[in-house]
């Protein structure tokens, strides 16, 4: 407390209930090639309809990191993605065709176009861009109904309509005359309320040139034929998915502006997203072209900032509209345009070649550093040795918080013929590529499993499941639990094995310190090893000691920043000993150490130690082991034998 000058109380407070926290042993991380989704940006997955959600579903060039993802979440519910394209030959955003010539454009993520295409839009890419490139892209179409003309009208052109046929010929004479040109009348996609009996029916597609007074419809015009004088009456193509035409906003009306508000709708137009053409993905009610727009509840509907923040599927580009759109509400009145919908159909979207070795590094990149994100288990997918290396030395290795699970390679284990026991050899050659680490963990294969997606069979790598095993028994026991077993150990949704060792191949693979993947009759598919990738005999060759001792590291490193700019004195020793000692006999406890003791004294806190200022905590472990061997003995006697006898004897 500060020293008194005067009589008088002063309180203050000192906080000794610190403790040692729980930290998160379960999540998952993966850099991965998919179809759909942000790229070089984190996202957190709960579950593999969220996978699908964000990334799309998966196709043979996805599958391998799709379903080692999904695999993990089958078993957990927390796994770290970023999506990797290939940029060098790779993934470009899909534009609206109509109005956009750039089709070799890549804005990875939000982030990149707030930073980059925000404020002043995409060049030569028309009004929208993809949300994310792909070419899921090119099925998205957006339509905007900017005014009452737009929304419904009256064309005043007579008509003919003739039964069962598609097609309906204007008959102004005169093909310059503007009534009888269709293309300046109607869009494609817009509803005409035809004959005596009003039937409804689509555009399919508008007659040029010669034939610009001709309108051919989606389906056969069913009434009587009939010839109108009187005009032809057509709707917006989404004219029944909004309760009334765009007008004015009440915040426009009140600054005494007009006409500012607009309708949009984003459609999948080729049925890619849905497998139902024209499908609406998202709707969008009198938003506002008013830069400075609010809602009656306070809320921005200017239409470029609304379409920004909540679509999931496309990004402004460009207005729309020439002339007031984008200005302040105050006094303006913002026109509708040619008075018809503006529809944009999208096109140059492409997934691109395969991500190469570089775009995945790139990617786990992301997960390098301990302080941006928490993570536990990293996923290797199909890493092949340029990968893995990268994933065991730069990101493991260097965070010293996690371990990373890598299967071998394809070739190693899918259809290798040959000699009996060569997948065993290629396996090893393959684990030999690899560096010594107690914080890498290899296991022996691929698993064939079912597409629900694509129905099909697809052999995919093995390690979301391995990975999954140990999210799993951080679940139902600890992380110092062995994963492996018919307890913790078993593997979900397996057809068949694509390598299922034996017990020779089982040595020889254990050890390398690679983990067998066995299938046993009538037992079900289990992990049968829990080595980690460390070549030197430790305690911590075992996945459930590198894993105790993660948590015992982050857990206390964490609890000791409390006593970071204290006095280096016996209280704070004291201070220290007694948030830890609580915390290690409750891991002891739980069957995580057999033992231990907590050295922070004037032993190792010297003066030469407090004088750099410094403080030492020594803390030593004696962890629980896994049983990996079982040895039983069957003694016979004879009958006249007492077992006092001969027990202790064999």
């Amino acid at each position: 407390m500060a020293f008194q000058v005067s009589p008088g109380v002063n309180v203050s407070e000192i906080d000794l209930t610190t403790v040692v926290p729980q930290v998160s042993t379960n999540i998952g991380a993966i850099a991965g090639h998919f179809r759909w989704g942000p790229v070089e940006q984190r996202a957190l997955m709960s579950s593999e309809d969220t996978l699908v959600q964000t990334f799309q579903k998966p196709n043979a060039n996805t599958k391998n990191d799709f379903f080692t993802a999904a695999n993990f979440l089958a078993y957990t519910n927390a796994l770290q993605v970023v999506r990797v394209v290939n940029q060098a030959t790779g993934a470009a955003q899909a534009v609206n065709a109509n109005g956009g010539s750039n089709t070799t454009i890549l804005i990875k993520n939000d982030e990149e176009y707030e930073n980059t295409y925000e404020a002043s839009g995409v060049t030569s890419a028309g009004n929208w861009v993809a949300r994310f490139p792909g070419e899921l892209g090119n099925s998205l179409k957006v339509s905007v109904c900017a005014s009452a003309n737009a929304y419904e009208s009256t064309v005043t052109v007579p008509y003919t309509a003739t039964r069962n046929s598609k097609t309906v010929a204007l008959n102004a004479p005169g093909l310059g005359a503007v009534a009888s040109n269709a293309e300046v009348n109607f869009t494609v996609g817009d509803l005409l309320v035809l004959g005596p009996d009003k039937e409804v029916r689509k555009i399919a597609s508008i007659g040029t040139g010669a034939t610009s007074n001709t309108i051919t419809l989606d389906s056969a015009y069913t009434g009587n034929t009939a010839t109108v004088t009187v005009g032809l009456q057509r709707r917006w193509e989404f004219f029944n998915n909004f309760d009334r035409s765009p007008g004015t906003s009440p915040f426009t009306a009140n600054t005494a502006g007009t006409n500012d508000e607009v309708h949009i709708v984003v459609s999948d137009e080729d049925g890619d997203w849905t497998g139902a053409r024209n499908t609406i993905l998202e709707r969008f009610e009198k938003l506002s072209k008013a830069s400075d727009a609010k809602s009656p509840q306070g809320q921005n509907i200017y239409y470029k900032d609304y379409i920004n923040e909540y679509s999931n599927y496309v990004k402004w580009a460009d207005h729309f509209l020439s002339g007031n759109i984008g200005s302040k509400a105050k006094g303006t009145s913002f026109g509708g345009g040619n008075g018809k919908p503006e529809n944009d159909s999208f096109a140059g979207g492409r997934d691109g070649d395969l991500p190469r070795d570089a775009d995945y590094i790139t990617g786990y990149d992301l997960f390098k550093n301990a302080e941006d994100v928490d993570i536990n288990i990293v996923l290797g997918a199909a890493a092949n040795q340029t990968r893995a290396l990268d994933l065991i030395n730069n990101v493991a290795e260097t965070r010293k918080d996690c371990v990373v699970v890598i299967s071998p390679e394809e070739d190693d284990v899918v259809n290798n013929s040959g000699y009996t026991g060569k997948e065993a050899d290629d396996i090893v050659a393959y684990r030999n590529t690899l560096p010594s680490s107690s914080f890498s963990i290899i296991d022996s294969g691929w698993k064939y499993q079912y597409d629900k997606y694509n129905d099909v069979y697809r052999y995919v790598p093995l390690n979301g499941d391995t990975a999954g095993t140990m999210a799993r028994t951080d679940q139902v026991r600890d992380p110092w639990y062995s994963p492996a077993g018919l307890n913790r150990g078993r593997i979900k949704n397996v057809v068949k094995l694509a390598f299922n060792p034996r017990q020779a191949q089982r040595d020889l693979l254990y050890k390398s310190g690679i983990n067998p993947v066995v299938a046993f009759p009538g037992q079900g598919t289990i992990l049968f090893g829990d080595k980690t990738m460390l070549a030197t005999p430790s305690a911590f060759d075992r996945i459930n000691v590198r894993r105790l001792f993660i948590v015992l590291e982050k857990s206390i490193a964490i609890a000791a920043r409390a006593s970071l700019f204290e006095f280096n004195d016996t209280f704070t020793r004291l201070q220290f000993r007694n948030l830890i000692e609580p915390f290690l006999r409750e891991v002891q406890g739980r069957r995580g150490i057999t033992d231990f003791k907590v050295i922070c004294d004037e032993t190792n806190n010297t003066g030469e130690v407090v004088d750099r200022n410094e403080f030492v905590g020594d803390i030593f472990i004696k962890p629980a082991r896994s049983i990996n061997f079982i040895q039983l003995n069957f003694v016979a006697v004879r009958s006249g034998v007492e077992f006092s006898e001969v027990v202790g004897a064999v």
